[in-house]
């Protein structure tokens, strides 16, 4: 049986990863931070479940940014692979948080790498390292010749998130080249699902989406809606995952759709799910979106009312306009093929956005109609 480490196991990607790794037979460690709450809810299914039917499965308490922690927890699980998605991953909160994120995102990686070569694990353990497509930064004049980034793109981050994940691409390629472990990075263009964090555009939007629908909320504020991103999958991307740490020789791959979506027409597929046509007029801070039609019948909206707003607080300091991936490499080599596109992908988060904001609002009726 083989065995999983899993950092970063709470967040949408280690859930859908341990899954994955459950279903394949493997016995599945994932590393969580303590907090006073509980925020395992993405992995509840798995962790109330060990056990039944899911006793190959075990969390342990432990930080990035605790070197003897990170030694301690491998030297006592002996992992044959370390999936390293632990990190601090919101870009705009990157520049409110830069040490931070430079000490979790960066040196957190060091840390794993350090612990695996310092336990003589060097021959055993593979390590996939969570790369980002921030680390492209954007630039046009990067692009291959098919106007794609890919795995020869040169870098030029523009955040101080996609600085620390500069840090934890090469610190792993150097320690590949320096002690021949098998350490691989993953660079991987946005990916989403119903479990991505609320904080996030695409998961704003379609819950946003679902509560105006429902009369619950009356605006959507964003920030940069000419930014154009490469949408996936998290499902399909973690499989992805899964598939570099299967190869005979550790090498670097994009993992990404190769298309690329304005964040104003995914408002509108968002929308589009719940029968509501959006029409935008203006520009820049200045541009609305409107309710142009609405053809369901259960959404009781009025037509011509504003639900799209600018707002400039949510622009970042330093911008990336354009980021589309060249997944040839992944495709070729790893034999990856995505199962969802964009309107797949949409379908489902709207689907369950609606189903959450429904039973919210009920929850809240019944809240209400109690006297104390």
């Amino acid at each position: 049986m083989k065995i999983a480490l899993i950092t970063g196991i709470t967040g949408q990607d280690g859930s859908y990863l341990a899954e994955l790794l459950l279903e394949k037979g493997y016995m599945v460690h994932g590393v969580k931070r303590r907090a006073s709450s509980f925020n395992t809810q993405r992995i509840d299914h798995i962790y109330q479940d060990q056990h039944e039917a899911h006793v190959n499965f075990k969390l342990h308490y432990g930080d990035l940014t605790d070197s003897t922690n990170v030694i301690r927890i491998i030297q006592e699980v002996k992992p044959d692979e370390i999936y390293n998605l632990g990190a601090m991953s919101h870009v705009k909160v990157s520049f409110d948080s830069p040490e931070y994120v430079a000490n979790v995102d960066g040196i957190g990686t060091l840390r794993i790498l350090e612990a695996v070569r310092i336990l003589g694990l060097e021959n055993k353990t593979r390590i996939y390292q969570a790369s980002t497509s921030e680390l492209y930064g954007g630039l046009a004049e990067n692009k291959n010749e098919r106007g794609f980034y890919d795995e020869h793109s040169p870098f030029y981050p523009r955040s101080p998130y996609g600085v620390a994940k500069i840090y934890g691409f090469w610190i792993t390629k150097n320690y590949r080249e320096a002690y021949d472990i098998f350490a691989c990075n993953g660079i991987l263009f946005n990916h989403e699902s119903p479990r991505r964090g609320e904080t996030f555009v695409t998961r704003k939007i379609t819950m946003a989406t679902a509560a105006i629908a429902l009369g619950e909320q009356e605006c959507l504020y964003l920030g940069n809606l000419d930014a154009q991103r490469d949408w996936g999958h998290a499902k399909d991307y973690v499989e992805a995952m899964w598939r570099i740490l299967q190869q005979d020789v550790a090498e670097d791959y994009v993992i990404a759709m190769g298309e690329t979506t304005y964040v104003r027409d995914f408002v509108k597929m968002s929308f589009a799910e719940v029968g509501i046509n959006i029409e935008f007029r203006g520009q820049g801070v200045d541009e609305k979106g409107y309710v142009a039609s609405c053809s369901n019948p259960d959404y009781q909206i009025e037509i011509g009312k504003q639900v799209i707003a600018v707002d400039p607080q949510y622009f970042r300091p330093t911008e990336v306009d354009l980021l589309i991936g060249d997944p040839t490499k992944s495709k070729t080599k790893l034999g990856w093929v995505p199962q969802y596109d964009l309107a797949g992908l949409v379908r489902e988060m709207m689907a369950s956005d609606l189903d959450y904001v429904k039973r919210e609002k009920m929850l809240n009726e019944v809240k209400s109609s109690i006297r104390y």
